[in-house]
Order: C-alpha cells, then sequence, then structure tokens
C-alpha cells in the first residue's frame, strides 16, 4: 500500500520549498501520492497551519512542522 504525504504550504515560503524538495527526492526511491495544499486565503488553514508551514503529514498523521527530516521522512513513507 503507497503512503499519502500531504504537505500544507504557501508560495514564497522557503521552507517550504527545501521541504518540497526533500519530498520529491525521496519519491525517486520511494512510492507514495504526494499533495500539496496551498493554506493561501482559506481561514481556516491559515489558523491551524499559518505559523508552522510547512507542514507534512504522512497517511494523515502529522509528523512535520516547519523543518522536514530526510531521514525521518523516508522511514514514514517505507513504513
Amino acid at each position: 500500500m503507497r503512503a499519502t504525504v500531504r504537505m500544507y504550504s504557501r508560495p514564497g515560503c522557503g521552507l517550504c520549498d527545501e521541504a518540497r524538495e526533500i519530498i520529491l527526492a525521496e519519491r525517486g526511491r520511494s512510492a507514495f501520492v504526494y499533495e500539496e495544499v496551498d493554506i493561501t486565503g482559506d481561514d481556516e488553514l491559515e489558523l491551524a497551519y499559518g505559523l508552522r508551514i510547512p507542514v507534512v503529514l504522512v497517511d494523515g498523521e502529522e509528523l512535520f512542522e516547519v523543518r522536514v527530516d530526510a531521514r525521518g521522512f523516508a522511514l514514514a513513507v517505507r513504513a
């Protein structure tokens, strides 16, 4: 079964760019579905994630905020 990875982000976010690079690099080694959600203009998402982006969920479980650990992410999507 393939994992589903969702990242909450916004345009112009340097930390989001770094997280995306880690996620996409792992995608070359592991099979998972990747979704990115732009929180811009969505009051509910801004309230939930605005100060913590990027926020990365794997199979609905919030595992990373602000920084994504490459090794930890790899372990999470391969589990």
